[in-house]
Protein backbone atom coordinates (compact mmCIF):
# COMPACT_ATOMS: atom_id res chain seq x y z
CA UNK A 1 0.00 0.00 0.00
CA UNK A 2 1.37 3.07 -0.89
CA UNK A 3 -0.54 6.67 -0.10
CA UNK A 4 0.24 10.20 0.47
CA UNK A 5 -1.00 12.95 2.95
CA UNK A 6 -0.64 15.91 4.13
CA UNK A 7 -2.33 18.35 6.01
CA UNK A 8 -4.66 21.20 4.57
CA UNK A 9 -5.15 25.22 5.86
CA UNK A 10 -7.66 24.00 8.36
CA UNK A 11 -4.99 21.13 10.01
CA UNK A 12 -7.02 18.29 8.90
CA UNK A 13 -4.90 15.38 7.66
CA UNK A 14 -6.03 14.59 3.84
CA UNK A 15 -5.23 11.83 1.47
CA UNK A 16 -4.07 12.86 -1.86
CA UNK A 17 -2.30 11.85 -5.10
CA UNK A 18 0.95 10.64 -4.93
CA UNK A 19 1.23 12.16 -8.37
CA UNK A 20 0.30 15.52 -6.34
CA UNK A 21 2.70 14.81 -3.21
CA UNK A 22 4.31 18.14 -2.75
CA UNK A 23 6.84 19.88 -0.37
CA UNK A 24 5.96 18.83 3.43
CA UNK A 25 3.86 15.77 2.74
CA UNK A 26 3.41 12.58 4.22
CA UNK A 27 3.88 9.05 1.92
CA UNK A 28 3.47 6.25 3.91
CA UNK A 29 4.40 2.72 1.98
CA UNK A 30 3.16 -0.30 4.04
CA UNK A 31 3.67 -4.28 2.79
CA UNK A 32 4.22 -2.06 -0.68
CA UNK A 33 4.59 -4.72 -3.87
CA UNK A 34 7.74 -4.08 -6.50
CA UNK A 35 5.87 -1.72 -8.33
CA UNK A 36 4.87 0.65 -5.84
CA UNK A 37 8.89 0.66 -4.46
CA UNK A 38 9.83 1.89 -7.95
CA UNK A 39 7.03 4.43 -8.06
CA UNK A 40 8.15 5.53 -4.57
CA UNK A 41 12.29 5.58 -6.13
CA UNK A 42 11.04 7.79 -8.78
CA UNK A 43 8.81 10.35 -6.79
CA UNK A 44 11.29 10.43 -3.60
CA UNK A 45 14.67 9.55 -5.58
CA UNK A 46 15.58 7.10 -2.96
CA UNK A 47 16.80 4.17 -4.44
CA UNK A 48 14.71 0.68 -4.62
CA UNK A 49 17.68 -1.08 -2.24
CA UNK A 50 18.07 1.41 0.49
CA UNK A 51 13.94 1.51 0.56
CA UNK A 52 14.01 -2.05 0.96
CA UNK A 53 16.42 -1.81 3.55
CA UNK A 54 13.57 -0.83 5.60
CA UNK A 55 11.27 -4.12 4.83
CA UNK A 56 14.13 -6.29 6.64
CA UNK A 57 12.20 -8.09 9.62
CA UNK A 58 15.85 -8.52 11.17
CA UNK A 59 17.03 -4.56 10.53
CA UNK A 60 18.49 -3.24 13.69
CA UNK A 61 17.70 -0.22 14.64
CA UNK A 62 20.07 2.87 13.10
CA UNK A 63 20.49 6.62 11.62
CA UNK A 64 21.80 7.02 8.19
CA UNK A 65 23.18 10.55 7.34
CA UNK A 66 23.19 10.80 3.06
CA UNK A 67 23.58 14.13 1.59
CA UNK A 68 19.59 14.10 0.09
CA UNK A 69 18.13 12.17 3.00
CA UNK A 70 18.36 10.98 6.46
CA UNK A 71 17.27 7.44 7.08
CA UNK A 72 16.13 6.58 10.55
CA UNK A 73 14.94 2.46 11.55
CA UNK A 74 13.16 2.20 14.70
CA UNK A 75 11.38 -0.56 16.18
CA UNK A 76 7.53 -0.76 16.83
CA UNK A 77 5.70 -3.40 18.79
CA UNK A 78 3.95 -5.87 16.82
CA UNK A 79 0.90 -8.53 17.87
CA UNK A 80 1.59 -12.03 16.38
CA UNK A 81 -0.17 -14.35 18.43
CA UNK A 82 -2.65 -14.52 21.73
CA UNK A 83 0.09 -14.47 23.93
CA UNK A 84 3.12 -13.69 21.44
CA UNK A 85 4.40 -9.99 20.84
CA UNK A 86 7.63 -8.82 18.81
CA UNK A 87 9.26 -5.74 17.25
CA UNK A 88 9.34 -4.73 13.79
CA UNK A 89 11.56 -2.52 11.79
CA UNK A 90 9.69 0.97 10.73
CA UNK A 91 11.65 2.97 8.19
CA UNK A 92 11.51 6.55 8.31
CA UNK A 93 12.98 8.93 5.75
CA UNK A 94 13.96 12.57 5.82
CA UNK A 95 14.21 14.49 2.65
CA UNK A 96 14.11 17.73 1.53
CA UNK A 97 10.61 17.64 0.34
CA UNK A 98 8.87 14.50 2.14
CA UNK A 99 8.28 12.66 5.02
CA UNK A 100 8.41 8.77 4.40
CA UNK A 101 7.52 5.72 6.04
CA UNK A 102 8.24 2.55 4.94
CA UNK A 103 7.34 -0.84 6.95
CA UNK A 104 6.94 -4.53 6.07
CA UNK A 105 2.94 -4.53 7.45
CA UNK A 106 0.79 -2.01 8.77
CA UNK A 107 2.53 -0.09 11.82
CA UNK A 108 0.24 -0.04 14.61
CA UNK A 109 2.32 3.38 15.76
CA UNK A 110 1.61 4.75 11.91
CA UNK A 111 -2.39 3.63 12.44
CA UNK A 112 -2.43 6.33 15.29
CA UNK A 113 -1.74 9.06 12.99
CA UNK A 114 -3.39 7.69 10.17
CA UNK A 115 -6.43 8.09 12.49
CA UNK A 116 -5.81 11.74 13.66
CA UNK A 117 -7.96 11.38 16.82
CA UNK A 118 -5.62 11.71 19.88
CA UNK A 119 -1.97 13.28 18.35
CA UNK A 120 -1.50 16.16 17.02
CA UNK A 121 0.89 16.35 14.18
CA UNK A 122 1.56 18.02 11.06
CA UNK A 123 3.17 16.43 8.28
CA UNK A 124 5.24 19.58 7.19
CA UNK A 125 7.19 19.50 10.96
CA UNK A 126 9.36 16.28 9.88
CA UNK A 127 11.54 17.06 12.84
CA UNK A 128 8.20 16.62 15.48
CA UNK A 129 6.80 14.29 13.36
CA UNK A 130 9.70 11.69 13.56
CA UNK A 131 10.14 12.57 17.37
CA UNK A 132 6.36 11.93 17.70
CA UNK A 133 6.72 8.70 16.23
CA UNK A 134 9.23 7.85 18.68
CA UNK A 135 7.12 8.89 21.40
CA UNK A 136 4.22 6.81 20.24
CA UNK A 137 6.26 3.80 19.73
CA UNK A 138 7.96 4.37 22.94
CA UNK A 139 3.86 4.27 24.25
CA UNK A 140 2.73 1.26 22.54
CA UNK A 141 5.48 -0.93 24.02
CA UNK A 142 4.31 0.63 27.63
CA UNK A 143 0.73 -0.37 26.54
CA UNK A 144 1.75 -3.81 25.47
CA UNK A 145 4.33 -4.56 28.43
CA UNK A 146 0.92 -3.42 30.48
CA UNK A 147 -0.90 -6.55 28.67
CA UNK A 148 1.88 -8.56 28.99
CA UNK A 149 1.64 -7.93 33.08
CA UNK A 150 -2.25 -8.17 33.17
CA UNK A 151 -1.86 -11.50 31.05
CA UNK A 152 0.59 -13.05 33.47
CA UNK A 153 -1.72 -12.31 36.30
CA UNK A 154 -4.36 -14.47 34.39
CA UNK A 155 -1.98 -16.95 33.65
CA UNK A 156 -1.05 -17.23 37.47
CA UNK A 157 -4.46 -17.44 38.35
CA UNK A 158 -4.79 -20.60 35.99
CA UNK A 159 -1.73 -22.22 36.64
CA UNK A 160 -3.31 -22.03 40.40
CA UNK A 161 -6.10 -24.17 39.56
CA UNK A 162 -4.76 -26.26 36.59
CA UNK A 163 -1.16 -26.92 36.88
CA UNK A 164 -1.09 -27.66 33.23
CA UNK A 165 1.79 -27.69 31.02
CA UNK A 166 -0.09 -24.92 28.44
CA UNK A 167 0.23 -22.00 30.91
CA UNK A 168 4.01 -22.91 31.19
CA UNK A 169 4.24 -22.76 27.40
CA UNK A 170 2.31 -19.32 27.46
CA UNK A 171 4.42 -17.83 30.03
CA UNK A 172 7.26 -18.77 27.97
CA UNK A 173 5.91 -16.66 25.04
CA UNK A 174 5.30 -14.15 27.45
CA UNK A 175 9.00 -14.43 28.65
CA UNK A 176 10.55 -14.40 24.99
CA UNK A 177 8.04 -11.49 24.11
CA UNK A 178 10.11 -9.21 27.25
CA UNK A 179 13.33 -10.39 25.79
CA UNK A 180 12.61 -8.87 22.47
CA UNK A 181 11.06 -6.21 23.55
CA UNK A 182 14.16 -5.36 25.38
CA UNK A 183 16.25 -5.85 22.56
CA UNK A 184 14.45 -3.78 20.92
CA UNK A 185 13.87 -0.47 22.96
CA UNK A 186 18.10 -0.74 23.90
CA UNK A 187 18.05 0.24 20.25
CA UNK A 188 15.53 2.50 19.91
CA UNK A 189 17.43 4.13 22.76
CA UNK A 190 20.57 4.31 20.57
CA UNK A 191 19.17 6.23 17.77
CA UNK A 192 17.68 8.56 19.52
CA UNK A 193 20.60 9.14 21.68
CA UNK A 194 22.24 9.37 18.08
CA UNK A 195 19.47 12.01 17.03
CA UNK A 196 19.76 14.16 19.95
CA UNK A 197 23.96 14.30 19.00
CA UNK A 198 22.74 15.66 15.44
CA UNK A 199 21.78 18.93 17.06
CA UNK A 200 25.40 20.33 16.57
CA UNK A 201 25.64 18.35 12.74
CA UNK A 202 25.46 19.80 9.24
CA UNK A 203 22.50 18.08 9.07
CA UNK A 204 20.72 21.04 10.23
CA UNK A 205 18.90 21.79 6.72
CA UNK A 206 16.93 18.29 6.87
CA UNK A 207 16.60 18.02 10.38
CA UNK A 208 15.59 21.42 12.07
CA UNK A 209 15.54 20.81 15.35
CA UNK A 210 14.29 23.65 17.91
CA UNK A 211 13.67 23.70 21.29
CA UNK A 212 10.46 22.34 21.97
CA UNK A 213 11.88 19.19 19.73
CA UNK A 214 14.86 18.98 21.73
CA UNK A 215 12.30 18.85 24.83
CA UNK A 216 10.00 16.64 23.61
CA UNK A 217 13.51 14.16 22.08
CA UNK A 218 14.47 14.74 26.09
CA UNK A 219 11.03 13.05 26.76
CA UNK A 220 11.06 10.66 24.94
CA UNK A 221 14.16 9.24 25.71
CA UNK A 222 12.83 9.06 29.33
CA UNK A 223 9.45 7.68 28.65
CA UNK A 224 11.99 5.00 27.04
CA UNK A 225 13.72 4.02 29.84
CA UNK A 226 10.76 4.21 32.00
CA UNK A 227 9.67 0.97 29.60
CA UNK A 228 12.93 -0.84 29.87
CA UNK A 229 12.76 -0.42 33.04
CA UNK A 230 9.28 -2.58 33.56
CA UNK A 231 10.96 -4.87 30.93
CA UNK A 232 13.50 -5.70 33.73
CA UNK A 233 11.13 -6.44 36.10
CA UNK A 234 8.07 -8.16 34.01
CA UNK A 235 11.10 -10.16 33.20
CA UNK A 236 12.42 -10.65 36.65
CA UNK A 237 8.58 -11.50 37.86
CA UNK A 238 8.06 -13.85 35.00
CA UNK A 239 11.38 -16.04 35.66
CA UNK A 240 10.57 -16.11 39.54
CA UNK A 241 7.34 -17.14 38.59
CA UNK A 242 7.93 -19.51 36.29
CA UNK A 243 10.64 -21.25 38.69
CA UNK A 244 8.24 -21.50 41.28
CA UNK A 245 5.81 -23.05 39.25
CA UNK A 246 7.70 -25.71 37.96
CA UNK A 247 8.89 -26.33 41.79
CA UNK A 248 5.03 -26.43 42.62
CA UNK A 249 4.54 -28.66 39.97
CA UNK A 250 7.06 -30.76 40.33
CA UNK A 251 6.11 -31.17 44.01
CA UNK A 252 2.70 -31.72 43.18
CA UNK A 253 4.22 -34.57 41.15
CA UNK A 254 6.30 -36.09 44.24
CA UNK A 255 3.24 -35.96 46.10
CA UNK A 256 0.94 -37.88 43.66
CA UNK A 257 3.71 -40.51 43.26
CA UNK A 258 4.53 -41.18 46.86
CA UNK A 259 0.37 -41.58 47.08
CA UNK A 260 0.74 -44.55 44.55
CA UNK A 261 2.89 -46.08 46.16
CA UNK A 262 1.28 -45.80 49.73
CA UNK A 263 -1.70 -47.08 48.23
CA UNK A 264 0.42 -50.11 46.14
CA UNK A 265 1.61 -51.22 49.56
CA UNK A 266 -1.69 -50.94 50.60
CA UNK A 267 -3.31 -53.20 47.56
CA UNK A 268 -0.14 -55.56 48.59
CA UNK A 269 -0.90 -56.46 52.17
CA UNK A 270 -4.31 -58.09 51.09
CA UNK A 271 -2.90 -59.47 48.02
CA UNK A 272 0.06 -61.27 49.73
CA UNK A 273 -2.21 -62.90 52.89
CA UNK A 274 -5.05 -64.31 50.40
CA UNK A 275 -2.73 -65.46 48.17
CA UNK A 276 -0.72 -67.80 51.31
CA UNK A 277 -4.00 -68.56 51.71
CA UNK A 278 -4.53 -70.03 48.18
CA UNK A 279 -2.21 -72.44 47.49
CA UNK A 280 -3.16 -76.03 46.76
CA UNK A 281 -1.86 -77.88 50.26
CA UNK A 282 -3.14 -77.81 53.76
CA UNK A 283 -3.46 -74.63 55.43
CA UNK A 284 -4.72 -73.18 59.01
CA UNK A 285 -8.62 -73.07 59.10
CA UNK A 286 -8.94 -74.67 56.07
CA UNK A 287 -11.51 -76.93 57.17
CA UNK A 288 -13.22 -74.35 59.69
CA UNK A 289 -16.58 -73.30 58.30
CA UNK A 290 -15.65 -69.65 59.61
CA UNK A 291 -12.34 -69.96 57.83
CA UNK A 292 -13.34 -67.85 55.17
CA UNK A 293 -14.75 -64.99 56.92
CA UNK A 294 -11.62 -64.92 59.50
CA UNK A 295 -9.45 -65.01 56.75
CA UNK A 296 -11.23 -61.80 55.21
CA UNK A 297 -11.39 -60.30 58.63
CA UNK A 298 -7.71 -61.01 59.07
CA UNK A 299 -6.65 -59.21 55.34
CA UNK A 300 -8.54 -55.92 56.15
CA UNK A 301 -7.17 -55.83 60.08
CA UNK A 302 -3.82 -56.55 58.77
CA UNK A 303 -4.18 -53.80 55.91
CA UNK A 304 -5.70 -51.39 58.41
CA UNK A 305 -2.65 -51.59 60.51
CA UNK A 306 -0.53 -50.65 57.78
CA UNK A 307 -2.46 -47.76 56.26
CA UNK A 308 -1.95 -46.50 60.40
CA UNK A 309 1.71 -47.16 59.79
CA UNK A 310 1.67 -45.04 56.53
CA UNK A 311 -0.72 -42.21 58.27
CA UNK A 312 1.68 -41.56 60.81
CA UNK A 313 5.04 -41.86 58.54
CA UNK A 314 3.23 -38.64 56.32
CA UNK A 315 3.18 -41.07 53.29
CA UNK A 316 -1.26 -40.98 53.11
Amino acid sequence: MLKAYKHDENHALCEIDLDMAEKGSWINCSAPTDEELRRLMEVSGIPVDVLQTALDREERSHVELEDEYIFVVVNTPVVLEQDEYDALPLGIFITRNFFITVCLEESVVLGKFLANTSISFHTYKKTRFLFQILSTASSSFLYFLQQIYKKTDLIEDQVRRSMQNKELFRMLELQKSLTYFNFALHANENVMERLLRLRTSNMNSLLKMYEEDEDLLEDVIIENKQALEMVEIYTNILMSMMDAFSSIISNRLSQIMKFLTSMTILLAVPTLVYSLWGVNVPVPMGDSPMGFMSLILFGVLFTIVVAFVLWKKDML
